[in-house]
C-alpha cells in the first residue's frame, strides 16, 4: 500500500521541540516529505552530486556549515546554484548557525523553507527520525477492538455483533485498558513490530449495541484507556459451530499466525457461544502469550512429559530381557 506523505508546514506547526525557525521559503511549507531518511549533503556541498538524496530533508551541520564559510564567494555562488537545481523538500541547519546569504536567496526563490535551530545536529537527527518513522509507517486500517490485557496488545477480530466490544468492555472493568474500538489504525514501525492506534474522532469511545456511544475515559478514568500499543495477539472471535467443533484447537502446541503488513503475529480463534467465558479466557490467553514471550510453553511441556510417561511405561510393561 502506499505509505503517507508528511508536509513540512506539519513539522514546523506539531512539533515546537524541533525548535524550528522558519527563515524564508514560505511558499514551500505545503512540500511533501515521503522518506524517512535524512540528508547530510557533505559530498554534495564539494560539487560531487553523483546519488545525492534530495528527496530527504537536508540537515546542515557544524561541519557544513564550516565547509561553506571557508569558500570563496564565486565558488560559494557555483556550489549553491548546483546544489538548488534540485528538487529539495527543505534545509535545516542546526546548531543554531545562520545560514549562507546565497543559500537564502536562493531558497526564497525557489519556494523552499529553509530553517534553523538551535539543537545540535546528532540530538536533531534523532528527533526528527523518530517523528519521521512514526508519520511514515507503512498502515492499514483492521476492524476489531484493541485492547492491552495484562501488558499484552491485544487485538479482538470477528464478524460485527460476534461479541468483541462487549469483551472489551469486561476486560476494562476488570482492569485492562482500552486503545481502540471498531476501528484500529496499524502502523508497521519496523520489520517485526506493529503499532496500533485509534483515530482522534474515535479515541476513548466504544460502541455497545443497546447502550450506545461510551466515553471510557469517562466511564472508568484515565487509567482505563491508551493512546497506542504494541500489537502482540490476535484473537479472533467466531461462533461455534457444532459440526466443525472438533477442528477447534485442543492442544495449542503449534501456534497460529496472521501477518499484517508483512509482519507476523501470533493468531488465536476462540468458539463463542452461551456459557462461555469468554473475558478470562483471552485474559488467560494474553498470559500465556507472555509466558510464550519469555520461552515457556506449556503445551510443549505437557507433551513433553505425556511422551516421557509413555516411553516409561513401555519399559516398564516390557522389561528389557538379558
Amino acid at each position: 500500500m502506499p505509505v503517507p506523505g508528511i508536509t513540512v508546514d506539519t513539522i514546523l506547526r506539531d512539533h515546537d521541540d524541533l525548535q524550528l525557525i522558519l527563515i524564508t521559503g514560505e511558499a514551500g511549507l505545503t512540500n511533501r516529505i515521503n522518506n524517512a531518511e535524512i540528508n547530510r549533503p557533505g559530498l554534495s556541498l564539494t560539487g560531487f552530486f553523483d546519488f545525492f538524496a534530495n528527496d530527504r530533508i537536508q540537515i546542515l551541520g557544524k561541519g557544513e556549515w564550516a565547509y561553506l564559510n571557508s569558500l570563496s564567494e564565486d565558488k560559494l555562488h557555483e556550489i549553491t546554484e548546483k546544489f538548488f537545481e534540485f528538487h529539495l523538500n527543505c534545509i535545516i541547519y542546526t546548531h543554531g548557525n545562520e545560514p549562507q546569504i546565497p543559500f537564502v536567496e536562493r531558497a526564497k526563490s525557489k519556494g523552499i523553507p529553509l530553517f534553523k535551530t538551535e539543537i545540535a545536529t546528532h540530538r536533531f537527527i534523532t528527533l526528527i527520525s523518530q517523528i519521521l518513522d512514526r508519520a511514515l509507517a507503512p498502515r492499514t486500517m483492521r476492524h476489531g477492538v484493541l485492547i492491552e490485557v495484562f501488558g499484552i496488545g491485544t487485538l479482538l477480530t470477528g464478524r460485527s455483533g460476534v461479541g468483541k466490544s462487549e469483551t472489551a468492555l469486561e476486560l476494562i472493568e476488570r482492569g485492562h485498558r482500552l486503545v481502540a474500538d471498531d476501528m484500529v489504525e496499524i502502523r508497521r514501525l519496523s520489520e517485526s513490530y506493529l503499532i496500533g492506534s485509534c483515530s482522534d474522532l474515535l479515541r476513548h469511545h466504544m460502541e455497545i449495541r443497546g447502550l450506545g456511544i461510551l466515553n471510557i475515559k469517562d466511564l472508568f478514568g484515565v487509567g482505563s484507556v491508551r493512546d497506542h500499543k504494541l500489537i502482540e495477539l490476535i484473537i479472533n472471535l467466531k461462533e461455534w459451530e457444532e459440526q466443525t467443533s472438533g477442528e477447534y484447537e485442543r492442544t495449542g502446541i503449534e501456534q497460529s499466525m496472521e501477518e499484517i503488513l508483512g509482519v507476523s503475529v501470533p493468531y488465536i480463534e476462540i468458539p463463542v457461544k452461551p456459557g462461555r467465558n469468554i473475558p478470562i479466557i483471552v485474559e488467560t490467553a494474553a498470559m500465556n502469550q507472555r509466558l510464550r514471550k519469555m520461552g515457556k510453553n506449556s503445551a510443549k511441556e505437557f507433551s513433553n512429559k505425556l511422551n516421557t510417561y509413555i516411553q516409561q511405561s513401555a519399559i516398564e510393561t516390557n522389561p528389557i530381557k538379558d
